[in-house]
């Protein structure tokens, strides 16, 4: 069954949905690839706790990395991509084509950047810290002005010793 919750961000309102209590969407208003409303299921705070409360400690640049328990749907491609993202460390970016030849797929920069801006949970699996092969800030389904936002927040709070790398690959889904 999904669930939906509405929360406030400095980013603007994020609508979190859940499928039996695990988080599985992560949206912004006017994000490019916004389900339809109707597929978000019944208002209800319950199964969003942890995530609201990981998103503030996120915001206030308390929390480096995430560890909500995620249903993720896509392509096996998809998904792979998906994990990569959740391998860059909070502060840091890669570029499509860095992405793509660490899943072993060092042509595949266009593919990436497909499943990137698919990803459904926004923030919490960091599609934002993926930028052009020069380093320049391109795509972001919550437009670019948040993805430099976002980036901008991490780099000012990112711890300069101590850990704060990569999620470790058990963790992910």
């Amino acid at each position: 069954m999904r669930q939906h919750t509405v929360t406030d961000s400095p980013y603007g309102p994020l609508t979190l949905v859940a499928d039996d209590g695990v988080l599985c969407g992560l949206y912004m208003t006017d994000q490019r690839h916004r389900p339809a409303e109707e597929t978000f299921g019944a208002p209800d705070d319950t199964p969003f706790g942890a995530a609201v409360e990981q998103l503030n400690a996120y915001f206030e640049g308390e929390l480096t990395h995430f560890t909500l328990e995620l249903r993720l749907t896509g392509t096996p491609f998809q998904r792979a991509v998906w994990q990569q993202l959740r391998r860059i460390p909070y502060g840091e970016t890669r570029t499509y084509g860095e992405l793509a030849a660490a899943l072993g797929s060092p042509g595949a920069s266009r593919a990436v950047g497909l499943a990137n801006g698919r990803n459904p949970v926004g923030i919490v699996v960091p599609c934002h810290r993926v930028v052009g092969a020069n380093g320049g800030l391109t795509g972001y389904g919550g437009g670019l002005d948040r993805k430099r936002r976002l980036l901008d927040l991490e780099r000012r709070t990112a711890p300069s010793s101590g850990p704060h790398g990569p999620v470790p690959a058990d963790a992910l889904f």
